[in-house]
């Protein structure tokens, strides 16, 4: 399994190289087992109050970040499952701003929020571990652009820290007292 090798600036578009770069040396793989539990970490000891709280005015609240992980998470999935078994079938984009406003996640727990993203990380492990060697130099077309799925497994991983350090840095502290 590549889970060591980083893939080359070639492998994808400019704009996701904010997540790649997010996603430290050494096995992704540690990486992206070793997120749910910060995860809980982050989101475990908040009430629904905080859950529900923005860090500025037309901001996404804390719930509807944890469910725009959720929901990009199974895109990029989707697409690394596609591109790896050598589909050449172009992909669409998706517009994240409709999918948290029709997501519900004020509705949901924070809990529900935090479960599904351990189910959905288990399943995006799983597929990982099941590519071989030739799946990872796979190259399709996502969103218009060549992107490769070993590019697809580094931006599920660093898509996730780039979220977390955000709700770490803006949102935490604006959070109201539990």
């Amino acid at each position: 399994m590549m889970t060591q090798n980083r893939p080359l600036a070639s492998d994808y578009a400019p704009y996701y190289a904010k997540y790649i770069q997010q996603v430290p040396d050494g096995d992704f793989l540690e990486t992206l087992e070793s997120q749910p539990a910060k995860m809980n970490s982050l989101f475990g000891s908040l009430n629904e109050k905080q859950g529900d709280s923005r860090y500025a005015p037309g901001k996404w609240s804390v719930k509807e970040v944890f469910g725009h992980i959720n929901d990009t998470e199974r895109v990029f999935s989707y697409r690394l499952l596609r591109i790896g078994r050598g589909d050449q079938t172009p992909l669409p984009g998706f517009e994240q701003d409709d999918y948290v406003k029709t997501a519900n996640s004020a509705a949901r727990t924070l809990a529900s929020l935090l479960e599904e993203f351990h189910a959905i990380r288990r399943s995006s492990a799983s597929l990982i571990r099941s590519l071989d060697d030739a799946s990872w130099f796979r190259r399709g077309t996502a969103s218009g652009k060549e992107i490769s799925a070993l590019a697809l497994a580094f931006i599920i991983a660093g898509h996730a820290i780039h979220h977390q350090v955000i709700l770490e840095q803006r949102y935490l502290p604006a959070l109201p007292a539990s």
